[in-house]
């Protein structure tokens, strides 16, 4: 073990605050991992929750631990993941698998679930991204958690207490009778996602904070989990379904709790303006002094008394989501937004003084023609003209993404759009908006392939993982190509009667329900 990686955990923990340290003796030890660096895990609210959730228990020990780029230790006690009874990992993005992998290797635990003895912990995952499609991981994973965590850890470490000093093979075998547990070597049915129908059960608010953070001067509270609006390419809209919402009167009493230790509130959810009681919620946070931030807005409805509270609170930049230029493409994608209402939201995100409008697009949609990118261009121009007049010097920023076809939505069979026509769309784009002061920021698309082709991919997607000395576009077309898969797969049509590598997970929603959706969208 690298002294630096000791040096480094003990630093971390000395300018946090919230941090659970309990003794070992007598307890269940889960090392809970977010394979991303430190400072994007302790970003994730989710993961924080868990963190709080399994502590909660007496009889449970739960530290964090994170991707280092070379061995990882746990926060809390520095100890080696291999010192652990359970290695607890949490996927929200599908290309932190590579990484999961990486960790796997350097703290000495065989890759493969099949290679593991008594010896060794019991490797769990959980989180959207393995709840949508567990499939790439199940030659990796000991057991996933389908759905949501709080729905399935209570019966979990019931389990694991009753029979953590039983046979490995008898172990899981329990674990794959805990509703929402799949287990690949043990699983004959499809599993069902659990979703925590009662919200007033447990609090979802900052556990640990620090300054080492993306949001840092934040303390983040849930007031809303899941998404009614069912978007066809969205995985929040399909798989945390249905949406509930935490009532004001537990809201406020949390708003109290977290300005003991922030005076800025993060209110976090898939669209925090469909809370029904978000205009209350806004009042009662200002009359307690409280500033506070969202994530993004949505277009309609868009509340003033929201917009004004954002001002007054201090914040500069307001995030809305269009997703698509024309009105054509907005329709089939279910966001139904005219574009006056997204100029009218541009005007009065000026009038209240932002000082920079966000708004995120995709490209390669089903469909999507040069004509949309087009269409792109031109409504950012209009916007941008509209803050220029309002207020000279607001800056408009275009955040764009690939269209990524994702497991369990209405657009699960559709193709993603080749490297190629991604890179000329990006292009259309940047040249008719870059010069004109409009500032374009694009995710990789050659990595948002990859993680189309993580998205729906099969088992064999471990063997691939396995096989790469270390993460790389070179190495991962390398360690395809040698496994004999289609690295062309992603930009493919899935036929409607072929078996879905994630035929395992009922996400709540029947295929005919999803096909039914995708053929309303495109017209079919």
């Amino acid at each position: 073990m690298q002294w630096q990686t000791l040096s480094e955990a003990r630093r971390r923990l000395s300018i946090e605050r919230g941090s659970i340290i309990k003794d070992w003796g007598g307890r269940i030890h889960i090392a809970l991992i977010y394979p991303n660096f430190y400072t994007l895990g302790m970003s994730n609210l989710g993961f924080q929750a868990i963190y709080g959730f399994l502590n909660r228990y007496n009889q449970v020990v739960c530290e964090r631990a994170f991707y280092e780029g070379h061995e990882s230790i746990s926060m809390e006690s520095q100890r080696p993941l291999g010192d652990f009874d359970i290695l607890a990992f949490s996927f929200p993005y599908e290309p932190d698998y590579f990484n999961a992998v990486s960790i796997l290797k350097s703290s000495g635990i065989p890759i493969f679930a099949a290679d593991r003895s008594e010896k060794h912990p019991l490797v769990i995952a959980g989180g959207i991204a393995v709840t949508a499609n567990p499939a790439p991981l199940s030659a990796v994973m000991d057991c996933f958690a389908i759905g949501e965590g709080e729905a399935v850890i209570p019966r979990m470490v019931e389990v694991l207490l009753e029979g953590i000093e039983a046979p490995r093979h008898e172990l899981l075998r329990a674990m794959g009778r805990i509703p929402g547990m799949y287990v690949p070597c043990a699983c004959n049915s499809p599993v069902i996602r659990q979703s925590a129908m009662d919200l007033s059960g447990f609090t979802t608010a900052s556990v640990v904070l620090t300054s080492e953070t993306e949001f840092s001067d934040l303390y983040l509270i849930e007031i809303a989990r899941g998404c009614s609006w069912g978007c066809p390419f969205c995985l929040a809209g399909h798989h945390s379904r249905p949406m509930r919402c935490r009532s004001i009167e537990i809201l406020l009493e949390e708003a109290e709790q977290g300005m003991r230790h922030r005076k800025r509130l993060g209110l976090v959810s898939a669209a925090v303006s469909d809370h029904p009681q978000i205009d209350q919620l806004v009042f009662g946070l200002r009359e307690m002094g409280a500033e506070f931030s969202v994530s993004s807005l949505r277009i309609s409805p868009l509340s003033d008394v929201v917009l004004r509270g954002l001002a007054e609170s201090g914040a500069r930049t307001v995030v809305f989501a269009p997703e698509a230029g024309s009105q054509r493409l907005r329709q089939i994608v279910k966001k139904g937004l005219s574009e006056d209402a997204i100029l009218g939201a541009v005007h009065r995100a000026a009038v209240h003084g932002f000082r920079k409008v966000k708004l995120y697009f995709m490209i390669g949609l089903p469909s999507e023609t040069d004509d949309d990118i087009v269409a792109i261009v031109r409504l950012s121009l209009m916007a941008k003209g509209i803050l220029d007049r309002q207020r000279m010097g607001t800056q408009l920023v275009l955040n764009v993404t690939p269209f990524v076809p994702k497991a369990g939505t209405p657009f699960q069979w559709l193709p993603m759009a080749t490297a190629s026509v991604l890179k000329h769309r990006l292009n259309l784009l940047k040249n008719g908006l870059s010069r004109q002061g409009v500032d374009v920021k694009a995710d990789s698309i050659d990595w948002s392939i990859v993680q189309g082709t993580l998205s729906r991919g099969d088992s064999r997607i471990g063997q691939v993982m396995a096989k790469m000395p270390r993460m790389s576009l070179s190495g991962w077309k390398k360690a395809i190509i040698e496994a004999g898969l289609d690295h062309e797969s992603v930009h493919r049509e899935v036929l409607l009667r072929e078996q879905l590598p994630w035929s395992m997970v009922h996400s709540g929603l029947e295929t005919e329900h999803l096909r039914a959706e995708m053929e309303r969208a495109l017209g079919y």
